[in-house]
């Protein structure tokens, strides 16, 4: 994805929005991490819905006072995003999840697990998330989250597919009829493909 696409929101799921935050995944030249400092973790998180402006401003100012405790959780946060992209690869090649990954998001699992409570809101329950304001990692349980009901929902686990463009890597939840979807958006890699082919059949 074009710097100037940087928080575009394409993956149709918290989830894989998350793991979209790497600009070019595929390509050893372009590729570019977002996360470079929990300052950038913490915007994304922002922008992507899972902080509030209060809750975000609260862990910049922590992140100042205890800047190890900060760059521990970037470094957590980059650590299942790589897991999360992974397991999802794996799926859209119809291939077997490597152990290694699934075993260490099962400890993220039972890491975060104690930190769920079921919320009831009328006539209609919920997961909720008991996390203490403030807490550096706050942003990490409602991915971790996101990342377990597709996993769980063999229909959901279908439409769950990789962008066709060159050295893209994006992940897509794809809502279409057909599941056709082939780009992460028909705006960027899309008319990258188009153009491309324009020119191939002009010469």
């Amino acid at each position: 994805m074009s710097e100037a696409n940087k928080y575009m929101m394409v993956g149709e799921r918290l989830c894989l929005d998350f793991v979209n935050t790497i600009s070019w995944r595929e390509s050893e030249n372009k590729r570019r991490d977002w996360f470079t400092s929990y300052d950038k973790l913490v915007d994304w998180s922002h922008h992507a819905g899972i902080l509030e402006e209060k809750q975000a401003q609260l862990l910049l100012k922590k992140s100042v006072h205890d800047p190890s405790e900060a760059e521990r959780t970037l470094a957590q946060a980059i650590q299942l995003r790589e897991v999360i992209y992974r397991i999802f690869r794996s799926v859209t090649k119809e291939e077997l999840i490597n152990p290694e990954d699934l075993t260490n998001f099962n400890k993220v699992i039972r890491h975060y697990n104690q930190k769920m409570d079921l919320v009831q809101i009328g006539n209609v329950f919920s997961m909720g998330f008991d996390i203490p304001e403030g807490a550096f990692d706050s942003m990490l349980l409602p991915i971790v989250q996101s990342t377990v009901d597709i996993l769980i929902s063999e229909k959901d686990l279908k439409r769950i597919n990789q962008c066709e463009g060159d050295h893209c890597g994006w992940l897509f939840f794809d809502t279409s009829r057909n599941r056709s979807r082939r780009w992460c958006s028909m705006a960027d890699c899309g008319n990258r493909a188009k153009a491309r082919r324009f020119y191939q059949n002009k010469n």
